[in-house]
């Protein structure tokens, strides 16, 4: 499968003062993959170490980081010669040991030639500044579920991939008939790498859900191990509710939607778990579209995301005929479908921090806000081709100097005070328009 983020790899391999690299992510993105494909075809050879109940290596870590000692210990554990430049050297599962990642600090500052890269998860959780986190010595790259774009190329549909990159809208539309069935696919499938491949292995979508099931009850299985009893069912309750919530017209979290009487203090422990493991994004409303926008952001207000589309559609039981095919009664449910979509997009294709604004009175309300470069884009989200924005419309009077756009089905449309953007290229920088 072609991962986009090859390409940061790449630069990263050539850069002239390389430091080690983490690729942080969620479980189940694809990072052991990605870094295995990587070394294979831009390394002469790599030298693979699981961190995991790995007790002779972690005892290594623990004599000490001399850097010669270990590059010993990485050759007899792998079999393999490791050589300045020309052998990728992956340390898995780093946050099982912190002390490995510690020695990424002596990697940078005395052994800059070795490539060296790290793949973790709950990094955010199990290591912390002053514990041991190369501060400074490392870079980082993130790794989400496969995008649309990447869905596309994984099911051979590379031509269409690369004409919704493009600029140029006329010559996107026309391909509107094949690019929306594929997006109905995706809402299903979704973008994490295993269960893309239980769909292309026979083409059908219920081996797809089975991996999305398993996964999901990884990810519960993960919540109890990390966490207290307590703490566990806090964030597991919380978890299982997103689907309700984003379900709902007001997609805005509310704790007594958990269980009657619930309170915030109760959860806030187990959400902050979730969003730093990768499992949910937390999208903060924001009280005006000022720059930047996180200095705006209400942190007691926010909306909760999956890591994924096709994970959310498997939480909500959502079988093939209703989200491919579209059906009368899953109409209020298809408006959270595409808004987590887009939630996806804006992050792992655009690299964006979503936020939401809505009024004081509750009478109005945009799906997104982002800060892309030196303006301000305010979102509206629709599921099909409905074009009314009055939200939207009315927070460019307020606000002329945002950019306004909406995503729909419906195709490119330019209008004096607002974009139209097909959901299927919301990814499409350029469709945007001019950077201010």
């Amino acid at each position: 499968m072609d991962r986009t983020l090859m390409a940061k790899l790449i630069a990263w391999k050539d850069k002239p003062r390389r430091k080690p690299l983490i690729l942080n992510g969620a479980r189940q993105v694809g990072k052991t993959w990605l870094l295995k494909e990587f070394g294979r075809t831009r390394f002469s050879n790599v030298a693979y170490i699981n961190l995991d109940h790995n007790a002779v290596m972690q005892e290594q870590f623990e004599l000490g980081y001399d850097i010669p000692r270990l590059i010993s210990a990485f050759q007899f554990e792998t079999g393999e010669h490791i050589a300045e430049g020309e052998t990728l050297i992956i340390l898995d599962e780093i946050q099982e040991c912190p002390r490995a990642l510690t020695s990424l600090k002596y990697f940078c500052e005395e052994a800059p030639g070795y490539a060296i890269a790290a793949a973790g998860s709950l990094l955010g959780i199990t290591i912390h500044d002053g514990t041991g986190y190369p501060v400074g010595k490392v870079e980082t790259l993130d790794l989400y579920p496969m995008g649309f774009t990447e869905f596309l190329l994984a099911t051979g549909n590379g031509n269409l991939a690369k004409l919704i990159a493009i600029d140029d809208p006329i010559m996107i539309d026309s391909f509107s008939s094949k690019l929306i069935p594929l997006l109905r696919q995706y809402y299903y499938v979704g973008g994490m790498p295993e269960a893309v491949a239980a769909f292309l292995e026979r083409g059908m979508l219920e081996d797809a859900r089975e991996v999305q099931n398993d996964i999901l009850r990884g990810y519960e299985r993960d919540i109890s191990k990390h966490l207290s009893r307590t703490e566990a069912e806090h964030a597991i309750a919380a978890w299982e509710s997103i689907p309700q919530h984003l379900g709902q017209e007001n997609k805005k979290f509310v704790f007594g939607h958990i269980a009657k009487g619930a309170r915030a203090r109760n959860y806030q422990s187990g959400i902050t778990w979730l969003e730093q493991a990768g499992l949910v994004t937390r999208v903060r409303r924001v009280t005006k579209p000022g720059l930047p926008l996180r200095s705006y952001a209400d942190d007691s207000a926010f909306k909760l995301f999956l890591l994924d589309v096709g994970l959310l559609a498997a939480m909500a039981g959502l079988d093939k005929r209703t989200v491919i095919g579209g059906s009368s009664i899953f109409e209020e449910f298809k408006g959270a479908l595409t808004e987590q979509y887009v939630c996806q997009q804006l992050i792992s294709e655009r690299g964006l921090a979503p936020y939401y604004w809505s009024a004081e009175n509750s009478t109005g309300e945009l799906d997104f806000l982002v800060q892309d470069g030196s303006r301000v884009a305010a979102i509206e989200v629709k599921a099909e081709e409905n074009l009314r924005a009055r939200s939207l419309r009315a927070f460019k009077d307020k606000h002329p100097d945002i950019t306004a756009l909406r995503f729909s089905m419906s195709g490119f449309r330019e209008q004096d005070w607002m974009r139209n953007i097909p959901l299927y290229a919301a990814c499409n920088a350029e469709l945007w328009g001019e950077r201010s």
